[in-house]
């Protein structure tokens, strides 16, 4: 699948770094097929952080991305982090 198909995002925003990271995680585990390390693509740290402490994962299906969300709730305190926005039309960008 190209970066294309991953257009189903999500961002989040966490002032905490290592809630960003078990997100970066809980997203590879919840793209269940394809390239499961293009959901996380453009959240290194210094995205985060340039971000305004906001991450977007994409994923290839809807029910992808609500099953990362259901993942986060039921392990990430909610006070933690926050949902900005979803969108269906935007498609992950390959990183360099």
């Amino acid at each position: 699948m190209s970066h294309a198909a991953y257009k189903f995002s999500i961002t989040i925003k966490s002032d905490d770094l290592a809630v960003v990271n078990c997100l970066r995680s809980l997203s590879q585990f919840s793209q269940q097929s394809g390239n499961n390390r293009i959901p996380w693509g453009g959240t290194k740290d210094q995205d985060w952080k340039r971000d305004d402490h906001t991450v977007t994962f994409h994923f290839t299906t809807p029910q992808y991305r609500l099953g990362f969300v259901a993942e986060a709730r039921r392990l990430l305190p909610e006070t933690l982090w926050s949902v900005v926005r979803e969108s269906d039309k935007d498609p992950a960008r390959p990183q360099s």
